[in-house]
């Protein structure tokens, strides 16, 4: 069989492992390799290829490590548990390149102080240098081997998968479980490892299951990057985007409306300023901004396909004895606009875009401030086009997205995402989206990680990770390609020859949701904001009272250009309200006294600067407007 590594092909013989064919490259990097890719899906190094396949070997200091890392760390705390509480019942685990977590059904509740000796199990364990196995088992013999141990949930998992005629396990040890992998071949990898929080959860995620709880945890293949680890751990403590939304009175949160944001003055500032320069962007691109309805009747996301792959995420109400549902996304809505007209194949594209506020339920354990919400503004777009305009329509949205992430300095990296699991269309449909998105990455000279069956449900899509100033990856931005919803919902448009013809949508939105980006703008900036996002752009701090009258006149000058500014009248010592404007975190502090009144200047200190430097107040104005427009960073 041919076997394409970097390019390069190889023959090999059928039924050969991964970790071989590594050694067979070369003795080195057989040592170091620790899983692979084969056709972009994840492997163990005991996995045998028996097809023609293209493989990249994930070594342990690859980008990719952190999954294999995080895996096996997953099933070491699950081993540790089982040795330590002998009624413990496995449920699920999950891990990603942040981390890890496996959930136990146990008869008391797990304290954080027992994390210690959980994992000085592990310890041990990982001191017994067993190797890790894989093998398969008939469906018959994996629920006697599971019911033999007495896990009654993976049995249960076991069971949910009836069409499977075997399935895989993993061996360590004493311990097995049921398992697909991948893992690494053995956890020797592991140069360091903490285990994070314990929590509540359901099993299977719904209330109505057995009470769960969940360990975390995150492992690394060197203590150095596991020192770094825990100090961007600390750093991200201080940035925590709750705790300064409440300093800087951001936003809030009440148990009348959970995961549902109330935006105080300041925060609405910030989030208004960001739909301007979002605005701007799109109006530059000849995009038509639009509103639809909040709910709208059932059988709308039923035609739309929402009903069938999202019902469980969607809240539902009766009106007049007819269900409607809080929409989840805005495409239904924006195809029935395009439906409204007829459109001629000069028309295209058509670009309708939306910050349409959205609703979907997230489970109460998952909610985590703006980050995780129930509902939430996006900023989205949906771009109706000719088949032969695609290239040159998603070449420009990624202009778009690189301008909007530049203004705030942010790093980003590529991920195409495909058919998912659960999908809707044929699969030459789904293949002809695919290599569309694919074609384009590759023309632009894109660097991109194919991320198999991570599709949304209509079709594949580009995503946008951006690295923050800690290093943390979010998922913001998405291109879609849908053939799809144009075919569920008849859309057409009319051809030089007269004819009819479907329309492509693309699905696009640049922060995803505002409420969210704005979260990760909080804790990327630490509260300290370009000064054309700042809520407050400038605080006067007048040296005594004497001094308000100037104070309260350059205030009014500044609010007459459009600054949103603040003037200290309280009667404290002036040390102090210097204090106070420095922890409120205010771009500009304009220090007046004698010689700034009799001058006409103002005493200028930039947030976090030592020093303050005189400067007329005319010029003032011109620097600070200067920074506004062109929406500096400094």
């Amino acid at each position: 069989m041919e076997i394409r590594f970097n390019g390069e092909k190889k023959e090999f013989k059928k039924g050969v492992s991964v970790g071989d064919m590594a050694y067979s490259i070369s003795n080195r990097l057989g040592n170091i390799a620790i899983g692979a890719k084969v056709d972009g899906k994840a492997v163990s190094l005991s996995e045998r290829i028996y097809d023609d396949s293209e493989i990249e070997i994930i070594t342990i200091d690859s980008r990719e490590r952190f999954p294999f890392l995080n895996h096996t760390a997953a099933h070491l705390l699950a081993q540790a548990v089982k040795r330590l509480y002998g009624k413990a019942i496995l449920g699920c685990d999950s891990y990603d390149e942040k981390g890890f977590f496996y959930e136990f059904q146990l008869p008391h509740t797990i304290r954080e102080e027992e994390l210690c000796s959980i994992q000085d199990e592990i310890l041990k364990i990982m001191n017994e240098k067993h190797e890790v196995e894989r093998f398969e088992l008939s469906n018959e013999e994996a629920k006697a081997l599971l019911a033999e141990k007495g896990e009654s949930l993976k049995l249960e998992v076991l069971n949910d998968s009836a069409g499977n005629h075997s399935f895989w396990f993993y061996k360590h040890g004493e311990f097995i479980d049921l398992c697909s992998g991948p893992h690494l071949s053995s956890a020797q990898f592991i140069k360091a490892f903490k285990l994070t929080a314990v929590s509540g959860s359901y099993w299977k995620g719904e209330k109505e299951n057995h009470i769960m709880q969940r360990i975390s945890g995150v492992a690394f293949s060197s203590e150095k990057e596991f020192q770094h680890h825990l100090k961007k751990m600390e750093e991200l403590k201080k940035r925590d985007h709750r705790k300064i939304g409440k300093a800087m009175e951001l936003f809030m949160f009440s148990e009348e409306a959970p995961g549902m944001p109330f935006f105080l003055p300041n925060g609405q500032i910030m989030k208004n300023e960001l739909q301007r320069f979002l605005r701007e962007v799109q109006a530059e691109a000849d995009y038509c901004e639009v509103q639809t309805p909040y709910m709208m009747n059932e059988r709308l996301w039923r035609q739309s396909g929402h009903w069938d792959h999202y019902h469980e995420n969607m809240y539902f109400s009766e009106v007049d004895e007819t269900k409607f549902a809080l929409k989840p996304m805005n495409c239904p809505g924006h195809m029935m606009i395009f439906k409204n007209q007829h459109h001629s194949y000069r028309d295209l594209p058509i670009r309708l875009a939306e910050f349409g506020q959205v609703h979907r339920h997230e489970y109460s354990g998952a909610l985590n401030g703006l980050l995780r919400v129930r509902t939430f503004c996006q900023d989205d777009a949906h771009l109706f086009i000719r088949p032969d305009q695609i290239k040159a329509e998603i070449m420009r949205v990624i202009h778009h997205i690189d301008k909007v992430y530049r203004t705030f300095g942010f790093d980003y990296s590529v991920e195409l995402s495909t058919k998912p699991d659960k999908a809707m269309g044929s699969d030459k449909l789904w293949e002809n989206a695919e290599h569309a998105l694919k074609k384009v990455l590759e023309d632009l000279g894109i660097s991109f990680h194919l991320n198999e069956g991570d599709g949304a449900f209509y079709g594949p899509k580009i995503d946008f990770h951006i690295k923050d100033a800690i290093e943390r990856s979010h998922q913001c931005a998405t291109i879609q390609l849908d053939f799809h919803m144009p075919e569920k919902f008849d859309l057409s448009y009319i051809d030089e020859n007269n004819e009819k013809q479907r329309p492509v949508v693309i699905h696009r939105a640049i922060s995803g949701s505002l409420d969210r980006f704005l979260g990760i703008l909080i804790e990327h900036f630490a509260g300290v904001f370009p000064v054309w996002l700042a809520p407050v752009q400038v605080a006067i701090v007048p040296v005594s009272d004497v001094h308000l009258e100037y104070g309260e006149r350059i205030k009014n000058e500044l609010k007459k250009i459009g600054i949103r500014v603040s003037l200290d009248r309280k009667n404290e010592k002036f040390n102090l309200k210097i204090r106070q404007a420095q922890k409120s975190k205010v771009p500009f502090m304009l220090v007046v006294g004698d010689k700034e009144v009799d001058n006409h200047e103002v005493s200028v200190r930039r947030h976090g600067a030592k020093q303050s430097e005189k400067m007329k107040f005319e010029q003032f104005k011109e620097v600070l407007l200067e920074k506004i427009v062109k929406r500096e960073l400094g």
